[in-house]
């Protein structure tokens, strides 16, 4: 346990505490077990060290431990928890839960039995927390973490910072807040630079490798967490990575499905699946009618990719401005709203709103008529009417 100990200390020393996610004063860190899912490379793991350091400033016995660490694999988490309990720890931050084969039994058992611990864990986006071998919906408070948002981003890069919107501060005063932002910001090159590189807070990192890390966190993801998650063997990876090129081509893309499992050289049903997995590993956006969300047991009405970044990184330099504008929307508004495939528009918001896409010169011809119907517009500074800048809805968390 002391190597893990140092490990620990050594993490929470360098952790960076000038900027904070905006998932930090949404999680109710007193709760008994939290978890945290997310894209790999989203900030899970700096989100936690941040919140065990504020532990910690707090005179309280924390410790933070990755679950992919090779102590794990010869010993048992419940034993650790119980060893670090017995020895006055009060709170665990756990990385990497995913990587531990036991991990919702054993997190179940320490729930249960060692009563003064509080617990935070990560786990990849495409675990399904709630469907492992023992079932911690009623015991774990989950929050998801998504990437950046630009006004995230605006604050992280260049430590301007801004108030987060709502939706209908952003539909009933679209002057007033563009107004507020454009005085103290040139939005326009900052917003390209975020379709471009700015959604994974590793971009400042690794700066002009950033697309090339972006490919490889993807690689990752296909390669090692799925497989790990979902038992796929070395077959199933490359129809996987044969999936998202094609995917990537393409989008936004209604499905053939019967055409696309030919192309994959595999059946209807395992397509369906492996659509299912990319979506919930954040590769790829399913966007369906069905309000109650997706399964893989359901043809998807509409595949994007998950966020703009991934169209440079599957892509090249140029890439398509359409896909780009309705990529960012749907990627923005899903966080905290329901977003599904309408009769008409691009997208329906809550059940309620209807949204086109498009430029500047975008009319009003898709959507006539429909209450509640708005455009989201690219390269406006100032909404009119019903026709709002597109870059403002970056500023919804």
């Amino acid at each position: 346990m002391n190597r893990l100990i140092d490990i620990s200390n050594a993490a929470v020393k360098n952790v960076p505490i000038n900027f904070e996610r905006y998932l930090t004063n949404e999680i109710s860190w007193n709760t008994k077990l939290i978890g945290i899912s997310g894209a790999r490379g989203s900030g899970k793991t700096i989100l936690l060290l941040q919140q065990m350091k504020k532990i910690l400033d707090q005179g309280k016995k924390a410790l933070y431990v990755s679950l992919d660490d090779l102590y794990f694999s010869e010993n048992h988490l419940v034993y650790f928890a119980q060893d670090f309990a017995r020895n006055g720890g009060e709170y665990l931050f756990l990385d990497e839960v995913h990587k531990y084969s036991n991990w919702s039994q054993e997190l179940k058992n320490i729930y249960d039995t060692v009563f003064e611990l509080k617990i935070v864990f990560t786990s990849s986006s495409a675990l399904e927390i709630h469907k492992g071998s023992h079932d911690l919906s009623r015991r774990a408070l989950v929050y998801h973490l998504a990437g950046l948002s630009v006004r995230e981003f605006i604050d992280f890069k260049y430590d301007i910072k801004f108030p987060v919107l709502t939706l209908n501060q952003i539909l009933e005063n679209k002057a007033a807040t563009s107004n507020q932002i454009l005085s103290n910001i040139k939005i326009f090159p900052v917003f390209r630079e975020y379709l471009k590189e700015g959604y994974y807070p590793f971009f400042k990192e690794f700066e002009s490798n950033y697309l090339r890390q972006l490919s490889s966190t993807i690689n990752l993801v296909i390669e090692n967490d799925l497989p790990a998650i979902h038992n796929m063997d070395f077959n199933s990876v490359l129809k996987l990575k044969k999936l998202v090129s094609v995917i990537s081509r393409i989008v936004p893309y209604t499905p053939n499905i019967e055409k696309l499992a030919q192309q994959i050289e595999t059946t209807r049903p395992t397509l369906l699946k492996y659509l299912y997995y990319l979506d919930k590993a954040q590769i790829i956006k399913i966007l369906g009618r069905d309000s109650f969300g997706i399964n893989y047991l359901n043809k998807p009405d509409k595949v994007y990719l998950s966020n703009t970044n991934l169209a440079y990184t599957f892509g090249s330099e140029i890439v398509d401005v359409g896909n780009l504008r309705e990529t960012f929307f749907l990627n923005q508004l899903s966080v905290n709203h329901k977003v599904t495939y309408p009769k008409n528009g691009d997208f329906m918001v809550d059940e309620k709103y209807i949204f086109e896409v498009g430029g500047k010169s975008k009319t009003q011809k898709q959507i006539a008529g429909i209450k509640n119907s708005y455009i989201a517009a690219d390269d406006i500074e100032y909404g009119f009417k019903n026709k709002i800048p597109i870059w403002l809805f970056g500023f919804m968390y």
